[in-house]
């Protein structure tokens, strides 16, 4: 396969596709140069690729593993010496005369001298390597070429692609003499296995998130990061799981120095270019052209310094905006005053875009200069909607006009709620929302502020009696107005009414249509926007007064609401499609909620995605998630343990438990810190429900405790499911029965028996414990509840109920195409043993073949199921015997493989095998269930 390069159009080889081979893909381009070079299939590789992304690391790989056959010569170049003829040749025509310095001739000769005291009489290839091949000099890089053309050396070089080899080394590839090898940024189960071999420990996906996202993938600036983040306490281990504590550090002494290195460089004109550019990013090209002059703009771009941003302006950024922001620390005071001032002759705000306008803002405070009171606020809400937390409220904190100060605590009390400091954000919220209350912004703080005292615990019925209080205190007609109603909803949903909530969706539905604002919301349901979840492009269209826009913006909120709430109940009702249709309802209201302080898209995703996991919708659940801005901003370290615990969800309604674990596991700690849809004790509960399940009784009861001391945080409508699931996960611990019998009565109790999907769910539990007396019971309940996945299990509980073989593999069979995997399983399993019981042992087999399909379709190596352990043996062949008394005796995968000279992944294959065939589902229990020889 051919592709083309980007930046010149010249073809080139391609990187690995598959994201396995890309994972190992840095050793297979050194076992390929190697290869290539041993051969001679071409005379010379070109490694190319931008700064940091492991060129120099692969070029000393190359040269330590052919160290052994090959004389290794090492050149590297210079921007220093880029111009001066044979520059970098310097160490090898010392003794040279001054007039033959500049003489091809008598370079070659002293090289080629070089070249035979090296190799002290060995006949042995010569490698030549050259690092920074970019900067070789013409004359150089001609006699490199000389020096291939006569089979003195083959040769290696790294460069960049910008601005590109010396023309001589170019001609190579283009005749065919040369193989050219574009390097990547890592991708983003690269940088998961990176990090996780450098941390020796798992790392949550938000964490990871926020590492690729700030280091572009890029390999230096990674490691960069990473140290910087430990050595400053910000990236820490807790648990066992590394989480980030904070905003990763621009300012850490590692990232500096590549910074500096970078600097001393470049000349003055281009080192004031960067600083400048640093400190306004994003800027006009034209405006820096302007101050620092056109050539040194071209060279910053030429050596891929600087960005470019494509459109009628063109704006300059440094190459990585981590880099810019360590830059900017490293600015003094003084300095950054002179550059401004040097600016602001050619600074137009009114041409500035949003970000550049907040750049600008946090400029002039670095520098001490005043800035207007509502450049502060509109710049500290940009900011905090951008996550900049500590950014916003330094700016927040500046305003001084006393009228402005409740909207600057709002701002301040959102940037403590991204930081999960919910009590000190209630606390802000508290003073000001009623002032607030004829503001546009005044849903967004309402919200924000139930949404504060939720996480700490108050119900939703005293939120209201409370506020309703503070009204009426304040002169408002508490029972009339808009927050009363808003409340009014939340506590409608805390009791899992849906026929309130609806009613009250219909008056709004009326009401609207009575106000000419035309078709319903529901009418104009699609799926939520894909664009910045709160950076606000959009908004409501022009009103006439502040009012009006204020009443604009509280219609659209509480439909919003609304909508998603009935979503909730829904859910907990078995109404998932109707849930969904209620979710995607709510969307139409949400870009004129964007570029607000509360988080409309994530409270809306949240019940979407549960409508979709609730329906057997599992393709579409990942699909929202996934396209959601949370998974690729630095919204990720606040919303990225509640997405990663409703993928958790999915995967153990899919019955994939080892992977629902490794999910789950960092989720839960993710949401330790930071939890703003109160998900925390729902993500515990489901976390210790599969550790029990799969034997990991150490973290199970820490993960019990964290359910106890975490009574408080519970989120929409998991507080039932997450007694369920913690009853079932007290029974796998202790087998005694009492959590079985309390996930009976739990599923008995008033509460369960009016939400049919909770009641359903909790019942499916039972059943996955051994309990068959449930059967017939989830074929009625699961008949009246909506969705896929509630569909698959009636027709299994009605073709178990049957006790017919053939029926629970046509049965089976239907759900493996329906893609129920988990469910198929189970069919499979009772019909193996059933069939076993009759003495029909070739159909047993079959039936038990099927189930391990199964089984290593969900990539489970460890499985419990009632019937396992029913179903007929099947002896061990020769080579998984060998493998498990291997395993018994105590040797890892890893050793076992090499004992027996076979891969890891054939150990893994064979191991996974043999607990199916035992009904093990751990390795402490192979030495009991090995049958005897």
């Amino acid at each position: 396969m051919i592709c083309l390069d980007s930046s010149n159009g010249r073809t080139q080889k391609p990187e690995p596709e598959s994201d396995h081979r890309q994972l190992t893909g840095r050793r297979e381009v050194i076992d390929h140069v190697c290869s290539t070079i041993r051969s001679r299939a071409n005379q010379a590789v070109f490694l190319m690729a931008g700064p940091g992304l492991g060129k120099s690391s692969l070029t000393d790989a190359v040269s330590e593993k052919m160290a052994s056959e090959l004389t290794i010569l090492r050149i590297h170049g210079s921007s220093s010496l880029a111009k001066v003829p044979y520059g970098v040749l310097a160490p090898f025509t010392a003794d040279l005369p001054p007039e033959e310095a500049d003489s091809p001739v008598a370079v070659l000769r002293a090289v080629w001298k070089y070249f035979q005291e090296l190799k002290a009489g060995k006949d042995v290839p010569l490698l030549l390597v050259v690092d920074d091949a970019h900067h070789l000099d013409e004359a150089t890089a001609n006699m490199v070429v000389d020096m291939m053309s006569a089979g003195w050396a083959s040769v290696l070089a790294a460069g960049r692609p910008r601005p590109g080899l010396p023309q001589a080394l170019n001609q190579l590839w283009y005749d065919g003499q040369a193989e050219r090898i574009d390097l990547r940024p890592l991708n983003g189960d690269q940088v998961t296995e990176v990090v996780e071999h450098a941390l020796h420990g798992t790392v949550p996906a938000n964490t990871v998130q926020s590492l690729w996202s700030a280091s572009g993938g890029n390999p230096m600036l990674l490691n960069c990061l990473l140290g910087d983040a430990v050595e400053a306490g910000l990236l820490a281990k807790r648990n066992g799981i590394w989480l980030l504590l904070g905003p990763l550090p621009a300012d850490g002494p590692r990232l500096s120095d590549v910074v500096v290195k970078d600097l001393l460089r470049r000349t003055p004109e281009e080192q004031d270019a960067l600083r400048l550019i640093a400190l306004a990013e994003p800027v006009g090209r034209g405006l820096i052209e302007d101050v620092c002059g056109g050539a040194v703009v071209r060279s910053l771009l030429d050596h891929q310094l600087v960005s470019e941003s494509s459109g009628r302006h063109s704006q300059l950024r440094i190459w990585h905006p981590i880099l810019g922001e360590s830059m900017r620390h490293q600015v003094s005071v003084s300095r950054s005053l002179q550059l401004r001032q040097k600016l602001n002759d050619y600074l137009d705000a009114q041409t500035a875009g949003a970000e550049g306008r907040l750049r600008m803002v946090e400029w002039s405070l670095e520098c001490g200069l005043e800035v207007p009171d509502p450049d502060l606020l509109d710049a500290a809400l940009l900011a905090v909607t951008m996550f900049n937390n500590s950014g916003a409220r330094l700016m927040a904190g500046h305003v001084r006009a006393p009228e402005l100060q409740a909207h600057a605590e709002s701002i301040s009390a959102r940037a403590l709620f991204n930081e999960g400091k919910y009590r000190e954000a209630a606390t802000l919220l508290d003073s000001c929302w009623l002032e607030l209350a004829s503001d546009p912004e005044a849903p967004h703080i309402l919200m924000l502020r139930a949404s504060a005292h939720l996480a700490l615990g108050k119900s939703a019925e005293m939120l209201r009696a409370e506020s309703r209080h503070q009204l009426t205190d304040a002169g408002h007609d508490a029972a009339a107005s808009w927050q009363d109603k808003i409340h009014h909803l939340l506590e409608m949903a805390e009791a899992g009414d849906h026929e309130g909530i609806g009613t009250v969706i219909s008056a709004l539905r009326e009401r609207r249509a009575h106000d000419g604002e035309g078709e319903t919301l529901s009418s104009h349901a699609q799926h939520l926007p894909a664009g910045e979840a709160a950076t606000g492009s959009g908004g409501p269209g022009p009103v006439r007064s502040r009012g009006e826009a204020r009443a604009s913006i509280v219609n659209e909120a509480t439909h919003a609401v609304a909508h998603a709430l009935l979503a909730q109940v829904l859910v907990s009702a078995g109404l998932a499609h109707q849930a969904h249709s209620a979710a995607l309802a709510a969307a139409p209201a949400l870009p004129a909620l964007q570029g607000g302080l509360y988080f409309f898209n994530e409270f809306v995703l949240t019940r979407l995605v549960s409508a979709s996991l609730a329906a057997g919708n599992w393709e579409s659940a990942e699909h929202e998630l996934s396209s959601h801005p949370a998974e690729g901003n630095a919204g990720a370290a606040t919303f990225g343990g509640g997405i990663q615990m409703l993928r958790g969800l999915g995967f153990l309604r899919q019955g994939q438990l080892e992977r629902a674990y490794q999910v789950l596991l960092p989720a839960v700690e993710a949401l330790r810190i930071n939890d703003p849809l109160q998900q925390f004790r729902f993500g515990s509960a489901l976390a210790f429900y599969a550790a029990a399940r799969l034997g990991d009784g150490a973290q199970a009861q820490r993960l019990e405790q964290d359910l106890i001391a975490a009574r408080h945080a519970t989120g929409p409508g998991s507080e039932l499911l997450a007694e369920g699931y913690a009853a079932a996960a007290a029974e796998y611990l202790d087998r005694k029965g009492s959590g079985l019998a309390k996930l009976r009565e739990l599923a008995a109790s008033e509460p369960v028996a009016v939400q049919p999907g909770i009641r359903m769910e909790c019942l499916i539990l039972c059943s996955d414990l051994g309990d068959r007396t449930v059967i017939a019971e989830i074929a009625a309940l699961a008949d009246a509840v909506e969705g896929r996945w509630a569909a698959g299990w009636h027709q299994l509980a009605q073709a178990w109920a049957t006790e017919d073989a053939d029926l629970l593999m046509e049965t089976a069979a239907a759900l493996e195409e329906a893609g129920l995997v988990n469910l198929a399983r189970e069919g499979y399993a009772r019909a193996g043993a059933i069939l076993d019981g009759a003495g029909e042992r070739r159909r047993a087999r079959q039936a038990v073949a099927h189930r391990e399909k199964c089984d290593q379709e969900l990539g489970e190596r460890f499985r419990e199921s009632p019937f396992v352990a029913s179903v007929p043996s099947v002896h061990l062949t020769r080579r998984e015997r060998d493998i498990v008394e291997l395993a018994v005796q105590g040797l890892s995968d890893r050793e076992i493989a090499q004992q027996l000279m076979v891969s890891v992944r054939t150990v893994e294959g064979h191991l996974y095998r043999s607990y199916v065939k035992l009904g093990v589902r751990r390795r402490d229990e192979l030495a009991l269930a090995l049958p005897k020889k």
